[in-house]
């Protein structure tokens, strides 16, 4: 509805619209529903980490005095400083795919510390998260046996297993 000004009163003006409505069956047609399930012949798939996923992707299997050995699609690495804990995904060509840190300001503001076993645990808590949103779930844990024992390694470890993620690969398939 819209206002109109005439003279010194206003008037409301109305458009009004057709009273009549034309009412038109349209002729059915009939759907072949099995044209869903034909399936293109020709078909390729564009995820790179599909064979990885299946197990038929191959792992670099490295020099066998190597250590860390080099047998893995995912790491998990682990790095505490004397201010800091980071944890990366590392992919076997080398490139990081995941991280978390305590230098990030949304894990920081909730921590006491970013240093200690706690900020660890988070920090595996955040990552086992992450990884999930990303769909990694197996990826390979070693640290250096000394280091292993420590509470607070074994406090992230812990984290990432309740978290979801399992810390050993499945077999590669030899096919």
């Amino acid at each position: 509805m819209s206002i109109l000004r005439r003279g010194r009163g206003l008037l409301a003006a109305i458009r009004p619209a057709s009273t009549s409505a034309s009412v038109q069956t349209s002729q059915l047609v009939e759907v072949d529903t099995n044209e869903n399930e034909i399936v293109n012949p020709e078909f390729s798939n564009r995820n790179p980490r599909n064979l990885e996923r299946l197990a038929l992707a191959v792992k670099d299997r490295g020099w066998g005095t190597v250590w860390p050995t080099r047998q893995y699609w995912h790491r998990l690495r682990l790095e505490r400083s004397g201010h800091h804990v980071n944890a990366t995904i590392e992919h076997c060509s080398g490139n990081v795919v995941l991280t978390a840190s305590t230098q990030e300001w949304a894990v920081k503001k909730h921590l006491y510390s970013t240093k200690d076993a706690m900020a660890c645990e988070n920090i595996g808590r955040v990552l086992a998260q992450r990884c999930l949103e990303a769909g990694i779930h197996f990826m390979v844990f070693r640290e250096v046996p000394w280091t292993f024992r420590s509470e607070s390694v074994q406090r992230f470890r812990n984290a990432m297993i309740e978290g979801g993620i399992l810390l050993t690969e499945p077999r590669r398939i030899y096919e």
